[in-house]
């Protein structure tokens, strides 16, 4: 695999002209979890450029990334960073390099959820996490004691128009490039 290789996969998959960054830094210095990072943003985009493939998409960097959208908006040259960045999860993903399993399943579990209700249902996403990871009955004390002092509801509490909130999400769904 050339260096370009990486470069145009993940611009095809993202619809980002990731080459056009000049490493200005300014992604990097807005970046409210930087700290706890193994690549800065800018460095994910460098080493994007450079092909890099295993160290970005085995980096912890992308799921630490709070999808703030700090680095997209300060980017001079317009280059949507954090869409970027979740265009390398689903890749990590798709090809088992992930290295945070747990936050992406919970995200997704998260996601379906408010698409389902237009509001988290914490009882029920917590039970889907759970049971997927093998693991229903650590935190049960938490969980029960959140319960009764009413930080967690047993049903569900949806938003009356569901059918226009899928609709957004079809919409957001549709947009991305490649399926994406």
């Amino acid at each position: 695999m050339d260096n370009l290789e990486f470069l145009h996969e993940i611009e095809n998959a993202s619809g980002e002209n990731i080459s056009t960054c000049y490493q200005c830094y300014k992604c990097s210095n807005g970046c409210p979890v930087a700290a706890e990072m193994d690549l800065l943003p800018h460095r994910i985009i460098r080493h994007i450029i450079n092909g890099n493939r295993e160290k970005v998409l085995g980096s912890k960097s992308i799921w630490m990334c709070l999808q703030c959208m700090t680095c997209s908006v300060r980017c001079p040259n317009n280059i949507d960073i954090a869409h970027v960045i979740n265009t390398l999860r689903k890749v990590s993903v798709k090809l088992s390099m992930e290295a945070q399993k747990d936050r992406w399943l919970f995200d997704n579990l998260f996601l379906d959820s408010v698409k389902t209700h237009g509001r988290l249902y914490e009882l029920e996403t917590i039970m889907k996490y759970k049971m997927a990871k093998k693991d229903i009955l650590s935190d049960t004390k938490m969980g029960i004691d959140m319960l009764l002092k009413g930080r967690m509801g047993i049903l569900p509490h949806s938003i009356k128009d569901r059918k226009m909130l899928r609709a957004i999400f079809k919409k957001v769904e549709d947009d991305r490039p490649n399926g994406w």
